[in-house]
């Protein structure tokens, strides 16, 4: 990707190198295993109960990455290892950060333009950076979690560790597929601002698991053919072969290839976020049209 002379985002907010417990404030120090390496404190039990009665949220979607992922690894030995210019402390202007906010920053540029010339104001999600652990107003998060999206603060979530995960243990690397996990993410907020991932959410609460679970697979792929309208208008900055990254990436997080790879064999019912062949489809959508219109995954027979 040439990025160079693409501004950054000022809506990053650092927190790599805070090391604070899980919980929430009066959580008592109490702990519930969430996964490895960290549990959710009894404050955040609180709040997720709050989720579930007054907002409709799912408990389990929470703690399975937020209001909104996509991205998860295989876990083996340790979930993620520190990056250089995360020990003792961040870097305030590391390559990384920067990288981060100039595709943070083309993100604001495409969907300003897109909402503006539908008579609406486009109101950019904060992008959070941090390390291992990390508190939002969806819970608390671990980065085994992957990426999320969370609607009650508008915020994104990312630990970049997670990007050598991508590329080591899914064969998924290059920069413009870590602009697309960015890129997925910044499309559930779009969902958020239009009203869907409400609409969605509330769907899910009254819907059996399997028709729960096809729900949430309409929300992921759309996130990645919301994804796809952004790399559509900035094709520009894209260097030759960044599409295969971006579509070999989708590729690399379908819940097939994930289920097979982590308890090797298959079970479409539990498809959360689409199969490698479904991501890439609707990527690519996003990517050949340039069209949100063309983006309904809620309105079609074939995913």
């Amino acid at each position: 990707m040439r990025l160079d002379d693409e501004a950054g985002s000022d809506n990053i907010e650092d927190r790599r190198g805070t090391r604070g417990g899980f919980g929430f404030p009066g959580g008592g120090g109490v702990q519930i295993p969430i996964g490895r390496g960290g549990g959710i404190g009894l404050g955040g039990i609180i709040l997720l109960l709050i989720l579930w009665l007054v907002f409709g949220i799912n408990p389990v979607d929470i703690l399975n990455g937020g209001g909104g992922g996509g991205f998860t690894v295989p876990q083996e030995e340790s979930p993620y290892q520190e990056i250089p210019g995360q020990q003792g402390g961040t870097q305030q202007n590391d390559a990384q950060k920067t990288f981060v906010s100039k595709v943070l920053g083309t993100t604001e540029r495409t969907w300003e333009k897109i909402f503006a010339a539908k008579g609406e104001r486009y109101v950019p999600p904060k992008l959070v950076l941090f390390t291992d652990q990390v508190r939002s107003q969806c819970g608390d998060a671990i980065a085994a979690m992957g990426p999320f999206y969370c609607p009650l603060d508008q915020k994104v979530y990312i630990d970049l560790g997670f990007y050598r995960d991508l590329k080591n243990r899914l064969g998924a690397g290059g920069d413009f597929a870590q602009a697309y996990v960015i890129a997925h993410e910044v499309g559930h907020h779009v969902q958020n601002l239009l009203g869907i991932a409400d609409q969605v959410t509330r769907a899910r609460m009254r819907a059996p698991r399997t028709e729960a679970n096809q729900l949430s697979v309409r929300t992921e792929l759309q996130a990645d053919c919301l994804a796809g309208v952004w790399a559509h208008d900035n094709e520009k900055i894209l260097d030759q072969g960044d599409i295969e990254e971006g579509l070999n990436a989708a590729s690399a997080i379908g819940d097939d290839r994930l289920q097979r790879q982590s308890q090797g064999y298959v079970v479409p019912d539990a498809f959360t976020h689409g199969s490698s062949a479904q991501r890439v489809r609707w990527f690519k959508r996003g990517i050949d049209t340039g069209d949100m219109n063309q983006c309904d995954t809620f309105k079609t027979d074939n995913l």
